[in-house]
């Protein structure tokens, strides 16, 4: 059974992630057994057709392909909190630009060593397990006998943006694999609701399914 879908926009795309637009928090949430559809990678945030925006009720549709962890786990059900990981991965890269922008004096590079070590914090809220650890491995903490230079608040803030891209990428790419296995089941089910000998419009008749002009 398809129903229509409430809109939902994870809009992160490679090269163009930190743009104010919105989040749904509980796109990915498994236990509303249901798979959110989007649009695609590439264009998350414009108009589709309304293939693009169905909704397949009841769990993953068949053959869907998911990114999934070691255990098992799909990728989207690792963020337990996008939105909010959402907000600090664009306040992140904001000041990422603000460094990059003009020299700091001592006081602002104590200030954004903080706020560094806050961001990962709370970004360690919204993930689970698996991805809390993986970030932990990753992000070196500044020294406390001093404060960071420039160059180091460039490098750590840098790492940290191009972490959480590489992660709102794999969730888009598991998105959309899954919203493909769902037009295709789609179209599964249209076929298979046809009387003989008529097909859909726009594809050529195939065996048992010769074309016989527009269907209505």
């Amino acid at each position: 059974m398809l129903a229509a879908p409430e809109a939902i926009d994870y809009g992160v795309r490679p090269g163009s992630w930190g743009r104010r637009e919105k989040i749904d928090a509980d796109a990915a949430d498994p236990a509303r057994g249901r798979t959110a559809m989007v649009g695609h990678p590439r264009s998350m945030t414009s108009n589709s057709d309304d293939d693009d925006n169905i909704e397949i009720i009841g769990g993953d549709p068949a053959g869907a392909a998911d990114e999934r962890g070691a255990d098992g786990k799909a990728l989207t059900d690792l963020v337990e909190q996008p939105a909010k990981v959402m907000r600090i991965g664009t306040m992140i890269k904001q000041l990422l630009e603000e460094v990059r922008a003009a020299p700091l004096d001592e006081a602002s590079r104590g200030r954004l060593r903080d706020i560094h070590r806050t961001s990962i914090s709370e970004l360690e809220d919204g993930l689970a397990p698996e991805l809390r650890d993986e970030l932990e491995r990753l992000t070196l903490p500044f020294t406390e006998d001093g404060v960071p230079s420039d160059a180091e608040l460039r490098i750590a803030q840098a790492q940290l943006v191009g972490w959480l891209e590489g992660l709102f990428h794999g969730i888009q790419t598991a998105l959309f694999a899954q919203q493909m296995a769902a037009r295709q089941q789609l179209e599964q089910m249209r076929q298979g609701a046809l009387p003989p000998g008529v097909s859909v419009p726009g594809q050529r008749g195939g065996p048992g399914h010769p074309g016989t002009g527009q269907y209505l």
